[in-house]
């Protein structure tokens, strides 16, 4: 991607701000916690290892104990986030542990990516949901890793849009475009119209939180594409880095689940379809049961039918 998703200038964090995309590319400009904290939460920035690397230098600009707590509130799901600001609690060099946060997540996503091409069969039509790639991490991306690891195998991306927010319609498919990967989009609920005509191979999407059992929490309606890959008997992937893996979390129904506002539900940049004064719900995640779980890829490798003792083994 030429397009980097944070900017690391010493004295400031630049994020590109990912509430425009695909029709302008502009970045925001933040020199201090509450600043990085604010783009969090308003989505200037999103995608687990990238609020989890935007945390990091947030500390880095302002590392003062009350920034910790201001990151801490930025979004409650993604398990990245927390274990950044843990990293950079224990560390000495604040800006030193912030840049090596950034760097090891960009290698870790390019072994996500190579451990989890081994799974995608040539020409494979692979379905995925939200925004997994570079715009999500450091570089390179999980999901969308594992695709951009496996080009060379003439696969083909199916892009849900990802409602309410769109992260399908407007990133996932914009960075397939960016770099040619062949990519169709479709609605959310057209994918099991697709799977029962067989025009998909495989599902692999992100996570935001693993519990020690193997639920996942990833963005709302992935539960929905994993009942729908059983049923169809397509295999159902998640990538995530090691950081996603919460062990003191014992399973899927202890993972805090972010309520965010009705308006991203009512309507879309100023444009309402809803009306006025309906009762909105907008959970922005939901749990998949690891029995519905394929394999998890990460950059220890492909753990297989993920339970607990696997797990357990894992992040030994």
């Amino acid at each position: 991607m030429t397009v980097e998703a944070l900017r690391w200038q010493g004295d400031a964090l630049e994020l590109l701000d990912q509430r425009l995309l695909p029709d302008r590319i502009s970045y925001v400009t933040c020199r201090d916690a509450v600043q990085v904290a604010t783009a969090i939460r308003d989505m200037v920035v999103r995608g687990a290892p990238a609020i989890g690397c935007a945390a990091a230098f947030g500390i880095a600009l302002d590392p003062k104990e009350a920034s910790y707590e201001v990151l801490a509130k930025s979004r409650p799901t993604a398990v990245n986030l927390f274990w950044a600001l843990e990293r950079m609690r224990r560390a000495r060099d604040k800006r030193a542990e912030a840049e090596a946060i950034f760097a090891e997540d960009l290698a870790v996503n390019r072994a996500i990516g190579a451990n989890g091409a081994k799974l995608i069969p040539r020409g494979a039509r692979i379905l995925t949901y939200c925004n997994t790639g570079a715009l999500a991490t450091a570089g390179h991306g999980t999901a969308l890793g594992v695709v951009r690891s496996a080009r060379d195998k003439a696969i083909s991306v199916i892009a849900c849009e990802t409602r309410p927010y769109l992260q399908g319609a407007r990133l996932t498919a914009w960075e397939c475009m960016q770099e040619a990967i062949p990519c169709t989009l479709i609605t959310d609920n057209m994918a099991g119209y697709l799977m029962s005509r067989k025009e998909v191979d495989l599902v692999i999407v992100g996570a935001d939180r693993i519990a020690a059992n193997g639920d996942t929490a990833n963005k709302i309606g992935t539960y929905t594409l994993a009942v729908l890959a059983r049923r169809h008997g397509l295999p159902f992937y998640v990538a995530a880095p090691l950081s996603t893996f919460d062990a003191k979390i014992a399973d899927g129904s202890l993972i805090p689940i972010e309520e965010r506002p009705a308006d991203e539900v009512t309507g879309y940049r100023g444009t309402r379809w809803a009306p006025e004064g309906v009762a909105v719900r907008n959970p922005a995640f939901d749990v998949t049961p690891a029995e519905l779980i394929t394999a998890l890829v990460c950059e220890k490798g492909v753990v297989q039918a993920p339970d607990r003792e696997k797990i357990r083994s894992l992040l030994d």
